[in-house]
């Protein structure tokens, strides 16, 4: 029974969510069992600053979850990644092959080389990706096993990110006794749970506003094929509503979630809100403004953080061929107006993207907050054959091995 149970940690800039799932033996779908989340603590845009705080943190989700499914304690822990200045980055490399035909070794050969680039540079390998082959510089080729050729080259898109990181976020998993054993970046997880079938193979990037960081996720093909982030989120909307409005940060939260909307001009049927503002004397006194003030606050923000999406898009040359169509996920995308704020700052098709393909969330978590922690499951759920765009050339080795020995042969 144990062996159709698995775990996962999103580990966010707001919030730490622990969801524990079982495998249902016919679909293959997980379904949710233990869920426990609580106010990201002794974390920074997703990096480790208090390890203490942040093993409290991990240990108090983890321990609702495990209340919840039961009481038995879990082990291994698929975890996403936003730390550590990721890098997602095309290569192409090449092998000769002699003329002879073109087998599995020789395949595995190129992947290896190219994993290596990256690895070589002190970097860690998150996820590295074969998105096409070529043979004597021909490309375009899916498979070239049985071919004949004098060169093999494989175009690879490979996530990387610094280890320094990745080792505190270990090391307080270890203090929580618990093993990471598979790695996924976090806009990655987030498409993965969003996405439809026709997204994935036509071409689509997902945008997921987080707490401190919003991040994109561009797929093509059935293959991820670019991802990226900036350090701005839902966070800095709520800063921005404090600074303007001289309120403390709870209650810019509070407006924010209650009465926030990106566009103005909007009509509402209250006009008019309360406000709780700090006095010179330190007295919180409350006073009434016109709600369109706390729409030209939160409106310049939000227009600014899509705008540097769409300048990553650009810079990235996606925005022709995935870029036609937008899937936006995560907390802050919960903000009224964001999907028309949207459509008009990157004209072209744009939805909100909420948790699929998992069964068992609850109301409170089947929401596009909680999309990283759906798409991780999903991750550690579904076989390669299953989901064929993740498929490894050869069996995976466990993260966590991997990570070790890494630090091995290179500290």
């Amino acid at each position: 029974m144990r062996d159709k149970i698995v775990a996962i940690l999103d580990v966010g800039s707001s919030k730490i969510c622990c969801f524990i799932a079982e495998i249902d033996a016919e679909s293959n779908r997980p379904r949710v069992i233990g869920i426990g989340h609580r106010e990201s603590r002794g974390l920074n845009l997703g990096t480790v600053v208090d390890m203490e705080e942040t093993e409290n943190a991990i240990r108090t989700a983890v321990d609702a979850a495990e209340k919840m499914a039961g009481g038995d304690p879990i082990d291994n822990v698929t975890v996403n990644l936003s730390a550590g200045d990721p890098k997602s980055t095309q290569l192409c490399v090449e092998v000769s092959v002699s003329g002879h035909e073109i087998s599995d070794n020789d395949i595995e050969r190129v992947l290896d080389l190219g994993r290596h680039y990256l690895e070589d540079q002190e970097r860690f390998v998150i996820h590295s990706r074969p998105t096409s082959f070529s043979i004597d510089g021909v490309g375009g080729v899916r498979d070239p096993k049985g071919m004949f050729g004098e060169k093999l080259g494989v175009e690879m898109h490979v996530t990387s990110a610094s280890v320094s990181p990745l080792r505190n976020l270990q090391s307080c998993l270890n203090r929580c006794h618990l093993n990471m054993v598979d790695i996924v970046f976090s806009p990655y997880a987030s498409g993965l749970s969003t996405l439809v079938a026709d997204e994935l193979e036509l071409g689509s990037i997902c945008i997921d506003m987080g707490g401190g960081i919003t991040s994109i996720a561009a797929f093509k093909d059935n293959e991820f094929i670019y991802g990226d982030m900036i350090p701005f989120g839902g966070h800095h909307v709520t800063r921005d509503i404090a600074q303007g409005l001289s309120t403390p940060m709870a209650a810019a939260e509070r407006l924010k979630t209650l009465f926030g909307n990106c566009l103005s001009g909007v009509s509402t049927v209250r006009n008019r809100i309360d406000v709780t503002q700090i006095g010179d004397s330190g007295q919180e006194s409350v006073t009434t403004i016109p709600r369109r003030m706390l729409t030209s606050i939160i409106e310049p923000r939000v227009e600014e953080i899509f705008e540097l999406v769409r300048d990553k898009i650009i810079e990235a040359g996606l925005e022709n061929t995935v870029g036609r169509r937008l899937i936006i996920t995560g907390g802050a995308s919960q903000l009224g107006g964001v999907e028309e704020l949207a459509k008009k700052t990157f004209k072209c098709g744009v939805r909100l993207g909420r948790p699929l393909n998992v069964d068992g969330l609850a109301d409170t978590t089947a929401g596009a907050g909680f999309s990283t922690g759906a798409g991780l499951l999903l991750y550690a759920t579904l076989k390669p054959e299953e989901l064929h765009f993740m498929k490894q050339t050869k069996p995976k080795q466990g993260v966590f091995e991997g990570i070790s020995s890494w630090f091995k042969e290179n500290f």
